[in-house]
């Protein structure tokens, strides 16, 4: 079967597999974790309910921003090796047109077109999960999983998304920001201003990245300075938050806000980290860090933080999902909004997976049910 939308009419046609496209990949800093996580989910789309249900084309984009449709094995994907296997990719792009709503790839000389019906951003970072690539969408008429264009841009920048969460009554730690031209200008100024609001240690964070990428922990004014500069590395606009001596836990959110009853949190789980914090490398590469789910926290400070999550992500207008990341403070037991995620990793040891699996939703009914909602989002709802 396959749903086909006519203004804000889904239509299902027997018979007839759901046209998918999976983008994969991009320029950010995370376009490795991307491929990990398009690779399960490639996987997943073979698995029931998923099976025959959906016909799957990938594309992936390389870390100079070329668009390649790529028709090879999930593990070439997975590992990297995609771009190298040129026998199964061939240069494409999406028609932002929306008379069209299709793919275009490059096939012997020619052009041709490969209608759409939904679409799947598995991509994290810049580009791909700050509302760049869902604009494009869309302009193109075409329904994607996952947040619209302005929760996902407010959600990249943690500065925005701190101000709006400060208006909506989500707590969470104190911090400060610095523009890369207030640095430049004066550098000193804004070591000052950050150690007047901020006792040691900081954390320091690029505004606009995610997986961790460019965080640091500053426990003096030189380790500071010295931060400034890792997070300027990847953003123009730098995030100074308060040290929080407590457990991380993450909640799994899921549904749309046109119908806000159906927004489902599940119970949070906890990260063990194995460095100083939570780092990309014990997200991604080691394994170090460990999971327990759910978090070693009493019934109602579990049904506090499955609160807080389904308050945040109403507050910031997610959709599809969400991981909604807290610190629970030791001593206090105060629940704090570190961030949220809009297209957390779907690797072997992320998260959200695994909160959705033990809330009894397999990857691949995960995957089934968060392109269902991409299907049946009402437009113009948010």
């Amino acid at each position: 079967m396959r749903f086909n939308t006519r203004g804000d009419v889904i239509c299902m046609v027997e018979d007839k597999p759901i046209r998918l496209v999976l983008f994969f990949g991009g320029v950010s800093s995370e376009h490795e974790v991307s491929c990990v996580s398009a690779a399960a989910w490639l996987r997943a789309l073979r698995q029931p309910p998923c099976a025959g249900r959906y016909e799957v084309t990938a594309v992936g984009i390389t870390k100079k921003g070329q668009w390649l449709r790529y028709a090879g094995d999930a593990e070439h994907v997975e590992d990297g090796s995609w771009q190298a296997d040129a026998a199964n990719c061939a240069p494409c792009a999406l028609s932002p047109d929306r008379t069209m709503r299709a793919l275009l790839v490059k096939e012997g000389g020619s052009w041709c077109e490969h209608p759409v019906d939904v679409a799947v951003p598995v991509l994290h970072g810049k580009n791909g999960e700050d509302g760049t690539i869902q604009g494009l969408f869309e302009l193109a008429g075409l329904p994607y999983v996952g947040c619209g264009v302005l929760a996902s841009a407010v959600c990249m920048d943690k500065a925005v998304a701190n101000t709006v969460m400060d208006a909506s009554g989500v707590p969470h730690c104190a911090w400060c920001f610095a523009l890369r031209a207030d640095v430049e200008a004066d550098a000193d100024k804004v070591l000052d201003t950050v150690e007047a609001k901020l006792p040691y240690p900081v954390f320091v964070k690029p505004a606009n990245a995610g997986s961790s990428v460019g965080i640091s922990k500053a426990w003096d004014r030189a380790e500071l300075r010295k931060a400034v500069d890792v997070a300027l590395a990847e953003d123009d606009k730098v995030v100074f938050e308060e040290f929080i001596d407590g457990q991380e836990v993450e909640c799994a959110a899921i549904g749309n806000p046109d119908a806000p009853d159906t927004v489902f949190t599940t119970r949070p789980g906890e990260i063990l980290a194995g460095a100083e914090f939570y780092t990309y490398d014990d997200k991604y590469k080691n394994g170090v860090s460990q999971v327990l789910i759910p978090a070693r926290l009493s019934e109602a400070k579990l049904d506090e933080v499955r609160a807080l999550a389904r308050r945040a992500y109403l507050a910031l207008g997610c959709a599809g999902l969400s991981r909604c990341d807290f610190f629970v403070q030791k001593g206090t037991g105060r629940v704090l909004c570190n961030e949220l995620n809009t297209f957390p990793g779907f690797t072997a040891i992320s998260m959200y997976p695994k909160l959705m699996e033990k809330e009894g939703l397999s990857f691949a009914a995960l995957a089934d049910r968060l392109i269902h909602l991409a299907l049946t989002k009402r437009k113009g709802a948010y």
